[in-house]
């Protein structure tokens, strides 16, 4: 499960480590923010006419084809095992693949014995992260044709890694740089490529430590949210 980010890198150096272009009306140097939850907005690059472009994307995806925009609520994220056979996601998995930067995720611990207080996972090597993610485009069927549709995504898990330390029984699937283009580049590469980038990222890829609980409240913003806290004892 990814249900928390952090994005407070500039949108213009996402796009460049991605070699796209900004999206018409996107601030390059946007407002960062230490705590993104669901059906708020995350960049996705993907490409649109042979170009890679970064936009921006609600988060929660909603099928193309669903009648309430609630069902985006739970699409959140998307399982790598089944990704390409469930139908809220077939149809963006063989289509419409894209790529989300973020600088780091949070995931609160369920072990046994543990406080539950949630971690900030970053890349050691201090890079963003790329998640494999999927989007779609929907427009509510009371609306006439010529509406302009929303744009969804969706975060794509898999099963841990060592550096997850048991802390929770999913990871996001991170992708490196130089998987980027058989992802997201639907003309050149076939779907089977794109299943066997959906597997746990390689032991030493991300680092975490323990945080405050103010994340857990999306109200709550700024840069002290990823400030290590050392976790308290159970008992």
């Amino acid at each position: 499960m990814c249900g928390r980010v952090a994005i407070f890198t500039p949108p213009l150096r996402l796009a460049r480590l991605l070699d796209a272009a900004l999206a018409a009306g996107l601030d390059p140097d946007d407002q960062p923010s230490w705590n993104i939850g669901p059906q708020r907005r995350l960049f996705a690059v993907a490409e649109h006419r042979e170009e890679r472009l970064m936009d921006r994307y609600r988060w929660g995806l909603i099928p193309s084809w669903s009648k309430d925009p609630k069902i985006g609520n739970r699409l959140f994220n998307a399982r790598g095992e089944t990704v390409a056979e469930k139908p809220s996601f077939r149809s963006a998995f063989t289509k419409r693949p894209c790529v989300i930067p973020v600088d780091g995720f949070y995931e609160w611990d369920h072990r046994p014995g543990h406080v539950k207080q949630a971690h900030f996972f970053t890349r050691s090597d201090g890079q963003p992260m790329l998640f494999a993610g999927l989007y779609e485009y929907w427009r509510s069927p009371e609306e006439p044709a010529d509406a302009e549709m929303t744009k969804t995504c969706t975060i794509i898990t898999t099963t841990p890694s060592e550096d997850m330390d048991a802390i929770h029984d999913r990871m996001p699937v991170v992708l490196e740089l130089d998987d980027v283009e058989t992802w997201i580049n639907v003309r050149e590469h076939e779907p089977e490529e794109r299943l066997q980038l959906l597997a746990p990222a390689s032991t030493g890829t991300l680092v975490h430590h323990g945080v405050s609980s103010a994340v857990g409240s999306v109200k709550n913003d700024g840069p002290e949210l990823i400030e290590s806290v050392e976790s308290k004892p159970l008992f």
